[in-house]
């Protein structure tokens, strides 16, 4: 059998990798814990539980429009307007099963070969993956260290070319934790007016994940922009729905009814139960993404405390979703090497920072969706496994 060579350049996401092999030394007996995934360790809140079981007790069995139900689109609507002051049609909301799928299909509409998707790096690794799956050309967007962990926006705009066809941004990001500011992306707004054909995607899926003050920053905020862009968002970290595989996206109108035919083509609609779960989380009560988002602070300053006690790593403070990227360079270890031993030798899973791309060397993921107890003790094991196998 002879398959197309896209696939033969498609890539993965090695947190589900590195959660495989977690799931088989723990089966082994070994007492793994997991700093590697990226899900919320809280229970989905109840009234979101009850809400799916009421759904599927009131025959909510079928086929749901495949742009989602309506009083969903109108509560992301309502939503939206509630936080960021923007004006959305439900007209322009597609629910689609999970993040991913409208990453897939924002670079399938740009990808090909010829073409330039401008991605951020360190930045999700699917990014990179459906860019080279397309043929387009990866760009990468530089977020470093010194710069927060944000992105600048003169070096991006830099980086646009004849051949440009989608620039992806994340802020809150993963697997950075570093938000970008409003004065960084009001000038990057500004110069994508002299590129008004080259599209946007924002990743914003963790935009309820801050802390220290910060605001977030949609880009749904600049309507000089909002006929070309793209926006991705949903539940899975906000409400702990990973499982669920819930997201939306907005969509500009020249762009809806296209990926409205994709989701016609390739999941046909989101499973109806999960819509009024969905729903509930956006209308029921809010208290419990407070509740968590206090914890995940409490153990974001222990964490970097922690880290930065360790002889040989540092660790910049992160202000936005939930994970640590600590600079392990001075260790002497490779990251991907380090967070393997780190897994078999301690049981400490954690994500090799150039899994999230080649400015990821010398870095290496924490998460800090576990328990403070097991980042404690977790922390502890890292500490004494280099205090022991120096680099």
């Amino acid at each position: 059998m002879k398959t197309v060579s896209n696939f033969d350049r498609i890539g993965e996401e090695n947190a589900f990798a590195v959660l495989g092999r977690a799931g088989v030394l723990a089966a082994g007996g070994m007492d793994v814990i997991n700093l590697g995934i990226g899900q919320p360790d809280f229970p989905t809140p109840e009234n979101i539980v009850e809400a799916a079981v009421k759904a599927l007790r009131d025959g909510h069995h079928g086929y749901t429009d495949a742009t989602g139900i309506l009083p969903l689109r109108e509560a992301v609507s309502a939503d939206l307007h509630r936080r960021y002051h923007t004006e959305v049609s439900p007209a322009n909301v597609l629910v689609v099963p999970g993040g991913k799928v409208t990453m897939f299909t924002a670079i399938l509409m740009f990808g090909e070969t010829g073409g330039e998707i401008l991605y951020p790096d360190p930045g999700f690794p699917i990014y990179r993956s459906m860019i080279e799956y397309t043929g387009a050309t990866p760009i990468a967007i530089p977020i470093r260290e010194e710069n927060g962990f944000a992105f600048s926006a003169e070096e991006t705009l830099k980086l646009i070319g004849p051949n440009t066809r989608l620039i992806i941004l994340n802020s809150p990001a993963n697997p950075c934790g570093g938000i970008t500011p409003k004065a960084e992306i009001d000038k990057l707004v500004a110069g994508l007016s002299d590129y008004p054909d080259v599209a946007i995607l924002s990743d914003e899926i963790y935009d309820q994940m801050l802390y220290d003050g910060e605001q977030h920053v949609s880009l749904l905020s600049y309507p000089e922009i909002r006929d070309r862009l793209i926006v991705l968002n949903g539940w899975s970290k906000t409400y702990a729905m990973t499982g669920w595989r819930l997201g939306y996206s907005i969509w500009p109108d020249r762009l809806y009814n296209m990926a409205r035919k994709l989701a016609v083509n390739a999941w046909s609609c989101v499973n109806a139960p999960a819509q009024y779960a969905a729903l509930e989380a956006l209308t029921g009560p809010q208290t419990a993404v407070g509740e968590m988002v206090a914890q995940f602070d409490a153990r974001r300053k222990s964490v970097v405390t922690q880290l930065n006690d360790i002889p040989g790593v540092s660790c910049i403070t992160p202000k936005g979703a939930f994970y640590a990227f600590p600079n392990v360079s001075q260790t002497g270890w490779k990251a991907k090497v380090l967070a393997s031993e780190l897994l078999e030798q301690t049981g400490v899973a954690t994500i090799g920072g150039p899994d999230f791309g080649t400015l990821g060397e010398g870095y290496i993921r924490i998460s800090y969706a576990n328990s403070q107890e097991n980042i404690t003790r977790a922390l502890t094991r890292m500490k004494e496994f280099l205090a022991q196998n120096p680099g």
